[in-house]
């Protein structure tokens, strides 16, 4: 299951300014209920509640938010590279700027964690990464998340 079956075209977010962590997570709430059609509020409840569990910052600037919503009816992906590197309370201490939202129907169970688990093997890859941080449009960006290393991640 490629990673294109996660993220559509539109779902990429070449440079997303913000501020805080917080108002990154308002921003991608906002953009995630506009392609999903789900509403922001009850996204942005969803990745709040989880970041009070502990950061979803991987490390390397790199965090995947991620939650369940009862009314999503497939597995939805968005991502963003940031403007410019923002605290996200990490366990390495780096600064975030590559975001992967993740959001999963409620009774996904092992989808949701096999769709998590691609995810983050992809962003592990330094190739990857780099080709991330180095492409400035939402097409170059897709095109590394398409590409076949993100296929077999």
């Amino acid at each position: 299951m490629p990673l294109t079956d996660l993220v559509a075209p539109n779902a990429v977010i070449p440079t997303l300014k913000v501020n805080s962590k917080k108002q990154a997570l308002h921003e991608l709430a906002a953009r995630a209920a506009l392609l999903s059609g789900q509403n922001e509020r009850a996204i942005l409840d969803i990745l709040v509640q989880r970041e009070k569990l502990g950061s979803t910052a991987i490390g390397n600037g790199i965090a995947i938010p991620h939650g369940k919503l009862p009314n999503l009816n497939r597995l939805f992906g968005l991502f963003a590279r940031l403007d410019r590197p923002l605290d996200f309370e990490a366990l390495d201490g780096q600064p975030v700027d590559l975001i992967f939202l993740l959001l999963a129907p409620e009774g996904a169970g092992a989808d949701h964690l096999k769709a998590l688990a691609r995810v983050a093997r992809l962003l592990r890859d330094p190739t990857v990464v780099h080709k991330l941080r180095a492409s400035h449009d939402a097409e170059a960006l897709y095109a590394v998340l398409a590409m076949p290393s993100a296929t077999a991640a």
